[in-house]
Parts: C-alpha cells; structure tokens; sequence
C-alpha cells in the first residue's frame, strides 16, 4: 500500500522543482509509472484482504476503484495543459498541486479499513475539489456550484460521523474486519432505523441519488475539465462503494429503508435520462448522465445479492471511464468554440473527422452497445433487480431505451447537421488530445476480454 501512497506523496517536490521546460513531463510520466505498478492490485487473491497494514486492506470491491484512480491522475494532467497554458509558472504548479493533494485521500478512503480513517480521507476529498472549481472554473456561478457542493456534502455527512461515534461506543471497535465478525448491532428498532439512514445519506448525496443531485451538474459545468473527470470518476464512485462497505455492516436493516431508496434511485434514472433529451448544455447533459447511471448503481447495492453487488462494480468502474472520457471530448469542443451550447457546437464531423471517431467510440459505450462491460453491467443489475422484484423491469427497461436516445441525441447533435456560421477556423486536434483519448478507451476495451477482475467478487 504504502509503496503507491508514498510515490503519490513525492509527487509535490516533482511539481514543485521541475524546472518550467520539464513540468508537465516530469508529472504526467511519474504518474502514468505510479498508475502501471497500481495495476499489481488486480492480481487475484486466496485472502480476504491483501496489501495489508493495520489501517488497511485491498479486497475485490476496493482494488478495482484504487486503480482506476491511480490511472486518471495523469490523464487529469494531460488533459489540463491547453488551458493553463497562459498561466505563469506558479499558477500552474498551484493546479498540479491541488490534483496530486487529492491523490492520497482518495487512495486511503478505498484502501481503508477503519471507519473513522474512511471518514476524514471521506470528507478531507472534498477541500481540494472545492479548490478547483471556485478558484480554476470558467464562470462567475463557479463560486455557487462550491457554495452547493460544500453544504450538500457537510450536511449530509455530519450524521455519518456522529453514527459512526455512536457504532464505536456500541461495539468498541471501528475496524470493518471485526465490525463483520460481531453480531448486526443495528435491528429494526426506530433509533437504528435513523442511524442506518445517517450511515446511507452522506454517500447517497455523493453517489448522488436523485433528488440529492443538484450539486452534481452546477459543479460539473462550473469546473475545469480536470475537476470534471476528478468528479465523474473517483469521487462520484466514492459513494457507491461507500453504499456497499456501509450495506455489508448494517446487516438485513429493515425495508423501511430499502424500498424508498431503490424506488428513488430507479425512478430517478429514468427521470434524469429524460432531462438529458432536453439538455442544451453539453457538460450538463453529461453530468445528468452520470446520475442516472449511478442511480442503477446505488439501486443494486441496496438489494445486496452477490449478482447486484457484481454488477454494480462493473459499472461503476465503465461508468467512470466512459464519462471522463465524455467530459475530455465535451472539453475539445469548448476549447475551439468556447461554448458549451448544443445548437453553436453542431457539425464538427467534418472539420475534426478522427475526433468524430472518438465521439463514437464514447458514445456507443455510454449508451452500453453489446461487447463493453457497460452492457454487462446493465444486464447484471437488471437481472438482479428483476429478480428482487418483476416490476422493476418496466423502469429500467425505458432508462436503458432513454439512455441510448439521449447519447445518439449527443452525438448528433454535435457532429452532425450544418456548420454554424460563426466557425471559420478552428485548431486541429493534437496528438495529445488523441493520446488521452486512447488512455481512456484501450482500459475499457482490454476489460471487455477480462470482465471478472472488475467484476468486485473473490476469483
């Protein structure tokens, strides 16, 4: 464990003494060398726990998480050069800085076992996010998207930390190994009914559920692509796997609780893929994709099969890939219009043809076209739900119908239809900008050939 968090550690002098010529190198290479030795903790295991010191642990649910933010710190990286370009030496360090600060704490929340570490590293993720967005975005409502974040994110989890005092006082232990080996403290009484919905809130707020998400699309417009892909990967993930660790304690709590969440998580995901249809605002459209996908995820972590919990892995991990790479290409675009409206996007097709072709690519993965792991995931989760209750079916089965006619919308909508009149010129696409667009895709279709090491259950 230490041997990743240490390398991320030693990241700060390497921003903060490259020489000018050297910095973006120098970052992006040491990062890309810590993200191909995290790739050690895929490796099958007989233990439930492995990488372990006494605060933490690696199992199946964690590894895949770790490495997928181990890899998109370098693409952050890359992604951000062009529009820090004009920025002096310092600013530029400053930014690199705030990415690499959130590094660790992402790493100790999925590596933790001890639920008071899991708390700070939890809630100490949000400091250099809010960073980013109110000092690096690009509108003046940047400072209203933080103000947004910041409160949903406190409020929701204050009760987190004041249930997790009350469990310690309980148990005497906030360590997940033994909280898994004591009896469920938490049974169908009133007062732990309430705490069961404290321990939820704070992740279904981050994951975010529907009707909790209205943070999510005012910080995803507001924040510079780097904070967006920070946004969309890791940290919306944070509250699935925090949905799944804190599940597996609760123990059976009862349906009281349950049945509101996955009805608001499912119906949510159809809502949400029919705000998308009507969506003029590219980053917007996006962002209100990613809750609808993370509406399926919360929906199978609280019906607790193995199933569920498989396929909710799996999409957490697509979904993060996908929806960076989504918000990379919505940033291409902004970089040569300066506009994230639809109708002055349209018709690039032609004037950036290879970009047309990763428009594609993303695209057909998002809406979850039949080899990706997306698809596995969706029919793993639909399966899952379906078993748990027929019904659910007509719900999910329009969410996937409005989630493919939004993407197609996204797509044709930006590549496709006559050039508006005030595009004369525009840059090529670089070979950076192709770069970090094959980091993202050459993950996605390498785990289509070995779902299971994403799949989150023990080989």
């Amino acid at each position: 464990m230490l041997k990743i968090i240490l390398p991320t550690i030693m990241l700060f002098p390497t921003t903060l003494l490259s020489p000018q010529k050297f910095l973006w190198t120098n970052t992006t290479l040491y990062s890309l060398l810590i993200a191909a030795l995290s790739l050690q903790w895929l490796h099958p295991t007989y233990y439930p726990l492995k990488c372990t010191t006494q605060w933490t642990g690696i199992d199946q649910i964690s590894s895949p998480l770790l490495v997928l933010s181990c890899w998109l710190l370098p693409l952050m990286i890359l992604a951000s050069q062009n529009h820090l370009q004009h920025e002096p030496l310092t600013r530029k360090r400053i930014f690199i800085t705030t990415l690499v600060t959130i590094q660790p704490f992402i790493l100790l929340a999925f590596s933790t076992t001890e639920l008071m570490l899991f708390y700070i590293s939890f809630e100490a993720t949000l400091i250099p996010t809010l960073v980013l967005i109110t000092r690096w975005g690009n509108q003046p409502e940047r400072l209203s998207a933080g103000t947004y974040l910041l409160f949903y994110t406190l409020i929701s989890s204050l009760p987190l930390l004041i249930t997790i005092l009350y469990l310690h006082t309980q148990t005497g232990t906030l360590h997940l190994t033994m909280l898994k080996l004591t009896h469920p403290i938490l049974t169908a009484s009133w007062t732990n009914i309430l705490s069961g919905l404290a321990l939820l809130m704070a992740f279904m707020v981050k994951a975010p559920l529907y009707g909790l998400h209205l943070w999510l699309p005012k910080a995803h417009v507001e924040a510079p692509i780097a904070g967006s892909m920070l946004l969309a990967a890791p940290l919306l993930k944070l509250g699935g796997y925090g949905i799944m660790r804190v599940t597996l304690l609760t123990g059976p709590l009862s349906n009281h609780l349950h049945y509101p969440f996955i009805t608001f998580a499912l119906w949510g995901a159809l809502m949400t893929s029919s705000i998308c249809l009507r969506q003029t605002d590219l980053k917007s459209l996006i962002a209100y994709s990613s809750v609808s996908h993370m509406g399926l995820v919360i929906a199978a972590a609280m019906i607790q099969t193995h199933w569920s919990f498989s396929g909710a892995m799996i999409l957490m991990i697509s979904h993060g890939l996908t929806s960076s790479m989504l918000f990379c290409l919505a940033n291409t675009n902004y970089e040569r219009t300066h506009s994230r409206i639809l109708l002055l996007t349209r018709g690039l097709q032609p004037l950036l043809p290879l970009m047309a072709t990763w428009w594609l690519l993303a695209n057909l993965t998002n809406m979850a076209l039949p080899p990706t792991t997306n698809l596995m995931a969706e029919l793993t989760i639909m399966i899952a739900l379906f078993n748990w209750s027929t019904p659910t079916i007509i719900l999910t089965g329009i969410a996937t119908l409005l989630t493919a006619s939004y993407t197609l919308f996204m797509l044709l909508a930006t590549q496709r239809g006559t050039l508006p009149s005030h595009i004369t010129s525009t840059q090529n696409s670089t070979t950076r900008e192709h770069l970090l667009m094959t980091l993202h895709t050459i993950p996605m279709l390498l785990l289509i050939l070995k779902p299971e090491i994403i799949s989150g259950l023990p080989l």
